[in-house]
């Protein structure tokens, strides 16, 4: 029988807008967002911005190297890299969305409109409207609000918003999905804390999930003559179910949100 393959690959995308994205700026999301529900009284989240937020965001990270050590993705360490990469994986997907954190508790001279200063950033991704699912991840927290509230206001805001049912007649509403998940380097154990904190259990390791760019350090060796240079990567898989979270862990996140130290 014979058959013929004329496949090609495609040119990459070639954007028509320039490193802070289209104007007006397109957050480009395809799912419910109410932003009365993603603050608390100590922070809140708000699109990412770049025009906006990136200059003050890469000011805050003296050591990029360092900083996205725990990171597959090729290139981040640099700010337009950075740019570039953010706005073809999360942007450009009508199911993901990376927002800016402010911390409401400080405020920022250069830029009082904010309500308070940027403290990093966090994302939903690639949220399923058919399997009622979404990843939360790109959680950078700003050198200077690390062991602060704001990771656990931050994580806890998403999970109280990503796991309580849609309603209109109560203060509460969300986007009533079933699963949220969270992948981590193995090695990451603040992450693995975090999420452990806030009611995610683990599920598992993917293993070899990543082929990492040539020169990152953290990675596996892969084998003799491998048809990629790059060391590999497992990612550890943490999970919140709906049952979980009318099982007690609503009251756990709550309870980690009041405290205040």
């Amino acid at each position: 029988m014979a058959y013929v393959n004329t496949y090609q690959p495609p040119p990459p995308p070639k954007p028509a807008y320039g490193l802070h994205g289209p104007v007006p700026y397109d957050i480009n999301v395809a799912f419910p967002l109410d932003f009365t529900q993603l603050e608390t009284p100590r922070l809140k989240l708000v699109p990412f911005i770049p025009s906006i937020h990136a200059a003050k965001y890469h000011t805050a990270i003296p050591d990029p190297a360092h900083f996205y050590r725990y990171y597959p993705f090729p290139g981040i360490e640099d700010p337009e890299s950075y740019l570039l990469f953010m706005d073809a994986f999360v942007r450009q997907n009508p199911y993901s969305v990376l927002f800016a954190i402010i911390d409401t508790t400080t405020p920022d001279p250069d830029r009082p409109e904010w309500g308070g200063v940027l403290a990093g950033t966090i994302a939903l991704l690639g949220y399923s409207p058919t399997n009622l699912s979404v990843e939360i991840g790109v959680l950078c927290i700003l050198p200077a609000f690390q062991r602060t509230h704001v990771a656990t206001h931050a994580v806890g805001t998403l999970l109280k918003y990503c796991l309580t049912m849609p309603c209109t007649s109560q203060s509460e509403s969300g986007l009533g999905l079933r699963r949220v998940h969270w992948y981590a380097h193995p090695d990451n154990e603040p992450s693995l804390r975090l999420a452990a904190r806030m009611g995610l259990k683990r599920e598992g390791t993917l293993r070899w999930a990543w082929v990492l760019p040539v020169g990152k350090l953290l990675g596996k060796t892969p084998r003799k003559n491998d048809l990629q240079e790059g060391p590999g990567r497992d990612t550890a898989i943490m999970a919140i179910s709906w049952e979980d979270w009318e099982d007690g862990a609503r009251e756990l996140v709550t309870t980690q949100m009041a405290r205040t130290e």
